[in-house]
């Protein structure tokens, strides 16, 4: 037994991550009473990526992803549900087109104006940024956006908030899996069992892990010490690519911008592995 799997088994918080207690206060009853379709009700798989805490990558991850399942054949659409912090239109550079998320959610913005082209004929939706379209966007209304964008694509990918708050809640609820997105660390694997325990709550499947971010150093936590502290199977291990940031930084895809890096091979690899899953 490794010194990481001794803290995991042995330590005071083992209770929390092997039976993780999540009360009904924290997740809104609106969200809680009236949980989302099965998935025998859709056409298209709508899966949200999920984390416990920031810094994992999460929207990368979305990001890269979908454009590698569009260029599979797949018809998909990536929307930014992060209404606080959003991020993945500066990944695709279109963070300053007029009509977002944040625009529709308040009632201001025509639905047909809200998709966007991206690599690979991938449809993104993005979030706003402003402070004033994060106090008029209403949550309430994403479960309905969600099933009007659901016509015409095969996988709909979400980009989640990060944590346990309202945004990050109603994003899980209106999927019908969730991808646990975690970089191969204590606190990143921990947090993310409370995502797993309120998608199970929530009737949303938990399909699997994304490790993010690996460098491969003996710090990393190893793929069967999450797998068992998460009891579900990786789908994809997504290695440290400075390639990834540089792209980042340009507002395009490492997928599209650097197509023989490492990060880009994993994430080809992740995408034909989440089609082989359902």
């Amino acid at each position: 037994m490794s010194e990481i799997t001794q803290i995991f088994t042995c330590s005071p918080l083992a209770p929390v991550l092997h039976r993780v207690k999540i009360s009904r206060g924290r997740i809104p009853s609106s969200v809680l009473n009236h949980p989302n379709k099965s998935l025998s009700d859709y056409m298209v798989r709508i899966i949200t990526l999920s984390s416990g805490k920031g810094g994992t990558g999460k929207t990368l991850v979305t990001a890269n992803l979908g454009v590698a399942l569009a260029q599979l054949g797949k018809k998909t659409l990536v929307l930014d549900a992060d209404v606080t912090m959003a991020n993945l239109g500066l990944v695709f550079g279109i963070e300053e087109r007029k009509t977002n998320l944040h625009e529709v959610l308040s009632g201001g913005g025509a639905m047909k104006n809200l998709v966007y082209n991206g690599p690979a004929g991938l449809k993104i939706v993005p979030c706003g940024m402003s402070l004033d379209g994060i106090r008029r966007a209403k949550l309430e209304r994403l479960k309905n956006v969600v099933t009007k964008l659901a016509s015409g694509v095969d996988i709909m990918l979400i980009d989640s908030a990060s944590g346990l708050d309202h945004d990050a809640i109603t994003a899980l609820s209106v999927a019908q899996e969730v991808i646990l997105v975690v970089t191969p660390n204590f606190t990143a694997v921990a947090e993310a069992t409370k995502i797993k325990v309120v998608a199970e709550r929530l009737s949303v499947k938990p399909v699997g892990v994304v490790i993010n971010r690996a460098t491969g150093e003996r710090t990393d936590l190893s793929r069967n010490e999450i797998v068992a502290v998460l009891d579900l199977p990786v789908l994809g291990i997504i290695p440290e690519d400075a390639e990834v940031r540089r792209a980042a930084a340009l507002g395009e895809p490492v997928v599209t911008r650097s197509p023989k890096s490492p990060a880009t091979k994993a994430f080809k690899e992740l995408a034909s592995k989440i089609l082989k899953t359902h």
